[in-house]
């Protein structure tokens, strides 16, 4: 009974080091930069800000600054939030009654009293935070860390494979892909997963000469090194890295902030690559995670990959959270968006019921969202 007990706690604190603290180390460091960027542009544009939430619910700790605003955590760690003066409540709906009654001076700091112009920039800020984030993050992994890199050489094929029936050949070094230049075998990689079905033209060097290629990437299941099922596609082909094949190259800073943003629209680029093969049926939906699976993914990758690596974790939740955010869908920035664009479009903003059913509509969406990511989230648990 006491051994028992003694493996159930270890195996409880085993969990809450390995994934929790990651896992709240990178959310945190996301949330934080996102409602700073709407913090940040609402000061600027004279928008008296109650609240800075980090997590909803009761409050755990907190302050008042200069300013009168209540920077706080709270206890439901998923998320965040910035409350202006006049919105009724943390997703920014306008109080109908509290803005009736607004003098002229109360008006000048209240949100819902400024043009659309400055309203969409406030909004607008957080989703933009979280790609500045990124950029910045990578740029600091690539200026300090160096760009690993190793050469794209074929040092195995698999029978039967696509790059079998392309006609590769053991000791081809990859040149370009359909006109990309390719400096690695990650860049061939990269290429090579997100074309399945796509017939893809290989310049390859063989010998002293260059070789012209056709292959068509197969669509396969394949597992990362933390047993995580992906569906992407494969050519067959396998590098075997030895001692000294994989080489750091020393960046400068500009070179590493070109990098880092090159890296970070290859995130957005996949992303929203992987959003519309989901919709027209080229995609499986079950890739979408939700916090369950970050956490998981964190735990893996700080104790895989140590600090570095769970910090180029965040700047990639970061990217999603920022897309995420931009969708037209109320509830989120890009359905605020949605209706300022409308507003200005027509000369004057929707009436309050309409906006309050587009808010409950988007409440349903994101909450079916939630519950679909973490389904999937189990499923994937389960499995592993």
């Amino acid at each position: 009974m006491t051994e028992a007990f003694l493996h159930s706690f270890n195996v409880l604190g085993h969990g809450l080091i390995g994934y929790v603290i990651p896992f709240l180390f990178v959310l945190t460091i996301v949330v934080f930069f996102h409602e700073l960027g709407h913090f940040w542009v609402a000061r600027r544009a004279g928008v008296k800000v109650l609240t800075f939430s980090l997590g909803f619910g009761p409050e755990l700790v907190g302050f008042n600054d200069r300013h009168g605003t209540r920077w706080k955590i709270s206890a439901v760690p998923l998320g965040g939030y910035v409350k202006f003066f006049g919105d009724d409540t943390e997703a920014s709906t306008p109080s109908a009654a509290a803005l009736a009654t607004m003098t002229d001076e109360e008006r000048q700091g209240s949100f819902h009293h400024k043009k659309v112009g400055p309203r969409a920039a406030i909004v607008a800020a957080g989703p933009i935070a979280n790609f500045i984030l990124a950029i910045v993050i990578f740029t600091c992994l690539f200026t300090f860390f160096g760009k690993p890199s190793t050469t794209a050489r074929v040092d195995k094929i698999e029978a039967n494979s696509a790059a079998a029936a392309a006609g590769f050949q053991v000791g081809d070094i990859v040149q370009s892909i359909d006109g990309s230049k390719i400096d690695t075998f990650t860049d061939m990689q990269r290429i090579v997963s997100t074309h399945a079905g796509d017939k893809l033209r290989f310049v390859v060097k063989r010998g002293d000469s260059s070789i012209d290629l056709e292959g068509t990437p197969e669509l396969r299941e394949v597992k990362d090194p933390f047993g995580n099922l992906h569906r992407i596609g494969v050519l067959g082909i396998t590098r075997q890295t030895a001692a000294g094949d994989v080489l750091t190259e020393r960046v400068d800073p500009a070179t590493a902030l070109w990098l880092g943003v090159k890296e970070t629209w290859f995130v957005v680029d996949r992303t929203l690559a992987y959003i519309g093969g989901v919709f027209v049926g080229h995609e499986a939906a079950n890739q979408f995670g939700g916090p369950i699976g970050i956490a998981r993914i964190s735990g893996q990758v700080a104790t895989t990959a140590g600090l570095p690596g769970l910090i180029q974790l965040a700047a990639i939740l970061s990217i999603s959270i920022g897309l995420l955010n931009l969708f037209p869908v109320p509830l989120l920035d890009g359905g605020h968006l949605l209706f300022y664009a409308v507003e200005a479009i027509r000369g004057r903003p929707l009436s309050e019921r309409a906006q309050e059913m587009g808010f409950r509509i988007g409440l349903a969406l994101v909450l079916m969202l939630m519950v679909f990511a973490t389904y999937n989230d189990i499923l994937h648990l389960a499995a592993s």
